[in-house]
């Protein structure tokens, strides 16, 4: 059985292969309730504690990808006219 670190390096191998930092174009069309549900879970796993980055495969991501991951996530909500009630969503949920 592969250990957490055997993972990861296979996972930073995958995302050295020549090619995978080129630019794709995807043509998405999924309901308003998903690009928030899709928001959320980006948002999530990027929030996740620091000490728990070393146990999954987001910790060794480069700091810049996970950026761009942030930036789709936001650009998602922007294009689906969800920004103000994702916020809203936000302020509620801090209250816990």
């Amino acid at each position: 059985m592969l250990t957490t670190n055997d993972v990861a390096r296979v996972y930073d191998t995958i995302l050295s292969i020549p090619g995978m930092n080129e630019t794709v174009k995807i043509d998405l069309r999924i309901s308003r309730k998903n690009v928030l549900l899709l928001n959320q879970v980006i948002e999530r796993g990027l929030s996740a504690k620091d000490d728990d980055k070393g146990a999954d495969l987001l910790g060794s991501v480069p700091k810049e990808n996970l950026e761009e991951l942030k930036a789709l996530a936001d650009d998602c909500l922007q294009k689906a006219g969800l920004t103000d009630l994702s916020d809203k969503l936000n302020a509620l949920g801090a209250g816990k």
